[in-house]
């Protein structure tokens, strides 16, 4: 099986800073795979509350993942600080795609890049729906 790619955007939209904690640590001593999505989270919340939007009231509605890739480059540890940038990288008619580039902030290395996923979903209705306009205008 051929190797998943994630080339990098050419801009970002959003910046935050994490330091690692024991619990996103593996078995192996360093982060964890499962983390990743985990911090990645974390920043998709944070960024989406720098719009003054949450997951659960996405311009009234809902946002899903529908999908995720990770591609990792480097081992990160317990207290390593991470840097974590988001771009809004496709926008599609029912949802867009966020990109996420996780570097440890001492060495400037890569750590990971991540690609998800994430649909417009009203609960009401249960049926994905259109992306709003608004966040189409702000980021297309």
């Amino acid at each position: 099986m051929p190797r998943i790619k994630l080339p990098l955007p050419s801009k970002f939209d959003f910046k935050m800073c994490l330091a690692l904690r024991v619990g996103d640590m593996n078995y192996g001593g360093h982060m964890g795979n499962d983390s990743v999505l985990t911090i990645a989270h974390e920043a998709r919340v944070q960024f989406l509350q720098s719009l003054g939007l949450e997951e659960r009231d996405f311009y009234g509605f809902s946002l899903l993942m529908a999908d995720s890739a990770v591609v990792y480059k480097k081992e990160a540890f317990h207290g390593d600080k991470l840097s974590i940038q988001i771009s809004v990288s496709e926008l599609y008619n029912y949802g867009f795609e966020l990109f996420y580039l996780i570097k440890d902030l001492d060495s400037d290395l890569e750590v990971a890049r991540v690609k998800t996923g994430l649909v417009c979903y009203s609960h009401k209705d249960k049926k994905i729906i259109t992306l709003p306009t608004d966040f189409h205008n702000k980021f297309s």
